[in-house]
This record gives C-alpha cells, sequence and structure tokens, in this order.
C-alpha cells in the first residue's frame, strides 16, 4: 500500500496543479465576463467562495507540501495527518462549490434589494442546504470516486496485459491496485444510479422544465413513455424518430405507471432549455453509468472465480473504460448547467441579463490566449501524467521528496575530479 501512495501521489499532484490553476482564472472570470451576476449574486455566491478559499484551499496549500516531500522528514504520524488534511481540503471545496452552485439552481434563503437589485442574505443555513444541494453533493462525489477508479482499474489492467505479453506475471503493487478499483467500481455504481435516481426526483419538483427537456417531452401526460432515441425538435415541438418503452417514463421519473411527467409546451417558449443538448448528454451519462455498473459487477464475477487477474478479455474491457467516468462526469455537468438555461440564477436573473458588457473582439483575443495556453499546459500534464503511469508501480516505490544537493554533487561530479580533490591525482 505504501508503494502504491508513492506511485500515486506523483499522479495526484499534477492533477492538483492543473486543478489550481484552471480554478484561478474561473475565479477572474466571474467578474470579468459575469460582471452583472457578480454584482447582483456577488453578496450570495463570493461569500461561498471565499469560504471555500478560507477552510479548503488553504488547508490543502499548508499540507500539500508536507505531504508530497515530508514522508522521511516528518512523522509518520503527522505526514499522515497532512495526507488527511489535503484529502479532507478537496472534499471541503467541493462542498462550498456545490452550495453555491446548487443556490444558483435552487436558490433559497434570500432577499432581493430594490434599490440595487442585489440578491442579499437572510439564511445562510437556507442557502448553503438548499433543496438540491444534498442530492448534487453526494452525486457530484460519487462521480469523482467513480471517476478515478476506472482510471485506476485502467492503469491496473495495462499493466497487467504487457506482463502477460512478456510472459510474466504483473507484481503484487499492479494487482492490489487493480483489485481496490474494481472493488470500488462494483459498490459505487450501483449507489450512483440510486443517488442519481434521486437527484432526478428532485429535480423533478424544482425544475420539471428541465426534466421536460432532457426526456424530449413535449405533453404532460400520466402513464408516459420513456424514450429511448429521438431528435427533439425546438421549432415544431417534437421529438423526431422517437424509439419508445411504454409507461417506463412514468415509472423512472415518479415511480408510479400513473405519474404524470411534464411537457415543455407547458411552459413559455423563452423560458426552455435547448432540448437537443441535455437530451443526447443526459442519455450518454446514463448509459455510461450503467455500464460502469454491469463492469463493476462482472468484476465480482470475475474475484469469485479467482481470473481477475488471469482474464485478458475484462482487463482490455477495463482498460477501453478509462476516461468513462470522466465522459459520464462532464456530460452530467452539461445536462445540469444547460437544463437550468435560460438563467443563472434559476427563476431570477437571465443569463442574457448576466453577462459583462464587453466587446467582442476583446473577449476573442482573450479566449484565444486561454484556449492556447491551456493546451500547452493541459496538454504537457497529460503527457506527463501519461507518462507517469505507462511505468508500472515497483516494489520499494520512491517518494516524491527532491533529492538533496549534496547527493546530485555525488552523482554526478566526475571519479577524476574525485580523485584530484583527494589529493590521489597529483
Amino acid at each position: 500500500f505504501l508503494d502504491l501512495y508513492r506511485y500515486w501521489i506523483k499522479a495526484f499532484s499534477i492533477v492538483f496543479g492543473m486543478g489550481v490553476v484552471s480554478g484561478l482564472v474561473m475565479a477572474y472570470e466571474f467578474g470579468t465576463n459575469w460582471s452583472v451576476f457578480s454584482r447582483k449574486a456577488g453578496p450570495i455566491t463570493g461569500v461561498l467562495l471565499s469560504y471555500e478559499v478560507m477552510t479548503a484551499f488553504f488547508l490543502e496549500a499548508g499540507f500539500l507540501g508536507v505531504m508530497l516531500f515530508g514522508m522521511n522528514k516528518v512523522g509518520r504520524g503527522l505526514h499522515f495527518a497532512a495526507t488527511c488534511c489535503v484529502s479532507v481540503g478537496t472534499l471541503i471545496s467541493m462542498t462550498w462549490i456545490l452550495a453555491s452552485n446548487s443556490w444558483m439552481q435552487t436558490p433559497r434563503g434570500y432577499r432581493i434589494d430594490p434599490a440595487t437589485g442585489q440578491f442579499l442574505p437572510d439564511d445562510w443555513l437556507a442557502i448553503i442546504f438548499n433543496p438540491s444541494f444534498p442530492f448534487r453533493l453526494v452525486h457530484m462525489g460519487l462521480a469523482a470516486f467513480l471517476s478515478v477508479a476506472f482510471a485506476v482499474g485502467a492503469t491496473g489492467a495495462w499493466h497487467m496485459l504487457r506482463a502477460r505479453r512478456a510472459g510474466a506475471i504483473a507484481g503484487e503493487p499492479v494487482r492490489v491496485m487493480f483489485s481496490m478499483a474494481m472493488w470500488m467500481a462494483a459498490i459505487v455504481a450501483p449507489v450512483q444510479i440510486l443517488a442519481g435516481d434521486a437527484h432526478g426526483l428532485n429535480t423533478l419538483k424544482y425544475q420539471p422544465v428541465k426534466i421536460a427537456a432532457m426526456e424530449g417531452d413535449w405533453k404532460t401526460e400520466g402513464r408516459a413513455p420513456e424514450l429511448l432515441f429521438g431528435i427533439p425538435n425546438m421549432r415544431t415541438e417534437h421529438t423526431d424518430y422517437a424509439v419508445k418503452i411504454p409507461l417506463l417514463g412514468s415509472l423512472i421519473l415518479t415511480h408510479s405507471l400513473d405519474g404524470k411527467v411534464p411537457g415543455m409546451k407547458d411552459f413559455p417558449r423563452d423560458q426552455r432549455p435547448p432540448s437537443p443538448v441535455i437530451f443526447f448528454s443526459f442519455r450518454i451519462m446514463v448509459a455510461l453509468g450503467v455500464l460502469m455498473m454491469l463492469v463493476g459487477l462482472w468484476s465480482l464475477w470475475h474475484r469469485r472465480n479467482s481470473t481477475l487477474f488471469t482474464s485478458p478479455v475484462f482487463h482490455i474491457v477495463a482498460l477501453c473504460m478509462a476516461p468513462a467516468g470522466f465522459i459520464a462526469l462532464l456530460c452530467g455537468w452539461v445536462t445540469t448547467e444547460v437544463g437550468r438555461q435560460p438563467w443563472t440564477v434559476y427563476g431570477l436573473l437571465r443569463t442574457s441579463d448576466s453577462a459583462a458588457p464587453v466587446i467582442l473582439s476583446s473577449m476573442a483575443v482573450s479566449m484565444t490566449a486561454f484556449v492556447v495556453v491551456y493546451v500547452i499546459v493541459f496538454g504537457s500534464g497529460l503527457g506527463i501524467l501519461i507518462r507517469l503511469l505507462a511505468r508500472a508501480p515497483q516494489e520499494g516505490e520512491p517518494d516524491t521528496a527532491p533529492a538533496r544537493a549534496s547527493d546530485m554533487l555525488a552523482t554526478r561530479v566526475h571519479p577524476a575530479v574525485v580523485t584530484f580533490s583527494s589529493g590521489k591525482g597529483a
């Protein structure tokens, strides 16, 4: 386990660095690109994000160095505590960010200043624990664990396939890594589907038009079918080429065969989200979620038959599932954010009224510059990460502590120089 910790902490440091780079830019983007939103919602969202900085970012920044470089320099207890602090800090960061986002989706605990139009806090507990926050927090947290589980599992599968091709047996760290990832997939994937179902019921209650757009439903009806496929047409208000399963829509969304499912025609045209986008993003997310659950359950079958480390077919499948969690996660966020349009603060502040009054040309220049920088930074980071993970973890894995200057000199000074300096070369 210590070898695996030392192996994966290197990958964590790279990903953490890329996350910090993107997070800092995003904070400035709120003020530059969305100045009206920042001015009106800042008394609430700005405070929540400042809480994230004070409670999470400082905790992570304070202990990250100890975690990365202090294993052989501080006591084991202190190093373990530092690792726990960084881990807890990331969870706290997620909590505050999702509290802010969830308030924008289901705003509560506020009042509007009639003079300035600003959202002012009335009840911080109601703001933080708004109706969609618990469901979004659980759903996102499980998605993060599941995404990483399949990335770790794919890395283990890759090294087992390479060892098999070379006629060898993968080392114990590789097998333990793969086993842990498959345990996580088998346990978390079914729970995630249940959490997603609960999140959907909450969305149906507070954002029914989002559900209607996700499902491609135009008419409110009971005993509604589930559309497996179709192409929603916003102009004709009809879903073309629909492939339906009778009654399943009502059963999934209301847990009743007779339950009523909302249709988009019940809502004004200017309050409907773009159904074609979230119709497909939602289905990609769900399909990948079901696929991840099946792979997790399949791993239990292999574990029971003692073939978890010897089945090349399963290892190939696990390798192909490497991006599944991340794609599902991105599709989920597309569904959430596009589905709440045309609002930034749901039902109260439109997206068109939230943007900063900036010139398109200046926006295009800065956007292009950021894209170029991001491609370089994240492309380099991804390349380093792939090269790092291409090497299998070893028994006695080296840690991340930097070498001492004396050690570096001792290994790089030419032997003749050492001989001369000791008085033996004259």
